[in-house]
């Protein structure tokens, strides 16, 4: 009941003792009312206290026990003191009725959700807090319904969205509560939500780091392996072959040990940006780790397609750069091995690169090698020269 028109009551003002009116509640009133009565006044200043501009809340111990004054926070009621918190605190708050209706929303929840609470005050919830699935795009139910049905707390999973008023999407995070009066019955549910833009770029960006080299931004082992393997079941369908090009700078030790780790990792920056200008946007070029890097060929038309991007790759990076002030020239020896002839799953195709790769250095590097056609033989850990098929000459610069 929110009455119209002030009503004189029996009830007296806390400050000057003058007669009370009852006016409309105020929306944060509504929450205080899912456990117990609770109505509104104002003075009315028929005492001649004209200065006296009292308002507040009331409410029935017990029924037939008369009207009386809430004074746990001295001179301010309950409900101000409730409406001044709800608004003070960082998080949204949404509370809905047992009927799934919104009967209030705080400064927050107005931003967040970009309805004005005169709008969504007696809406139904799903309407003004209307959450997707981030993937799916599939509508997802109401959390306050979800926690007064199972009577517990609830929380939005990962990666839920929230459509605002204006048809804008915004990422957010969030659990919902049932509430229960003195009783222990369920009179409704709150949401509590915030912004969850920053924490989902911080998840984004710590994915992203355990899949990346620190150093030249590349994908890693994990990440290599894991696109290696997706690629050969596409393979496998589209019957059309793939590559793995395995790449090691010649004595890069030795520029390591005379013009130290800062140049040295300055120049693995530069020759990574040389790789990945040799190849399609579609393939995978990865660090492992030290002057070791794999290069992933997708959906190519014919094994020697990987023998023209390693002649590209040799000339590319054996042309002499200046790195911090200092003239540098670093040549690649390189080892290739196809799916299916060199293995049917990702730990072979790499070994027997691997394995080609050292037949390169030890034929005297700046050159490519690929591995014999022999289907699911992987080659040993070090392989000679002699068990390696010589496939390009030494490029010479």
């Amino acid at each position: 009941m929110t009455g119209s028109d002030p009503v004189p009551v029996a009830a007296v003002c806390p400050r000057c003792s003058g007669s009370l009116v009852r006016i409309r509640r105020r929306v944060v009133d509504h929450i205080i009312c899912l456990f117990t009565p609770v109505w509104r006044y104002r003075c009315s200043g028929d005492n001649g206290n004209v200065d006296c501009r009292w308002q507040g809340n009331f409410h029935d111990r017990a029924p037939g026990s008369g009207v009386t004054y809430q004074t746990a926070f001295g001179d301010m009621s309950f409900g101000d003191m409730a409406q001044i918190t709800l608004n003070a605190i960082g998080d949204a708050v949404l509370v809905a009725d047992p009927g799934g209706k919104v009967i209030y929303m705080n400064r927050v929840a107005e931003t967040l959700t970009g309805w004005k609470s005169a709008e969504a005050l007696g809406k139904c919830v799903e309407d003004v807090f209307y959450i997707v699935d981030g993937n799916t795009r599939e509508r997802m139910i109401s959390p306050s319904k979800r926690a007064m049905h199972q009577d517990r707390i609830v929380e939005l999973e990962l990666g839920s969205i929230l459509i605002r008023h204006d048809g804008t999407d915004l990422a957010i995070e969030d659990s919902a509560a049932p509430i229960l009066n003195r009783l222990g019955q369920i009179v409704g549910a709150v949401i509590v939500f915030h912004d969850a833009r920053e924490s989902r770029t911080v998840t984004e960006m710590m994915s992203h780091h355990a899949q990346h080299d620190i150093l030249t931004d590349l994908p890693n082992r994990l990440l290599l392996m894991e696109r290696l393997t997706q690629a050969i079941g596409m393979a496998s369908r589209s019957h059309k072959p793939i590559a793995l090009l395995f790449l090691d700078l010649d004595h890069f030790k030795d520029i390591n040990d005379t013009f130290g780790h800062a140049i040295g990792d300055h120049l693995l920056r530069d020759v990574a940006a040389d790789i990945v200008s040799c190849v399609r946007a579609t393939d995978t070029v990865s660090r492992l780790g030290g002057d070791e890097f794999v290069i992933l060929l997708t959906q190519i038309e014919e094994s020697r397609d990987a023998d023209h991007v390693a002649k590209k790759l040799l000339e590319r990076v054996a042309r002499s750069r200046v790195v911090d002030g200092h003239r540098l020239r670093v040549t690649l020896s390189i080892g290739i091995s196809h799916y299916p002839e060199n293995g049917l799953d990702a730990g072979a195709l790499m070994e027997n690169a691997d394995a080609a790769m050292y037949c390169s250095k030890s034929e005297g590097r700046n050159k490519f090698q690929v591995s014999p056609g022999h289907l699911a033989m992987p080659f040993p850990a070090r392989a000679t020269a002699d068990s390696c098929r010589r496939t390009a000459p030494t490029v010479k610069t």
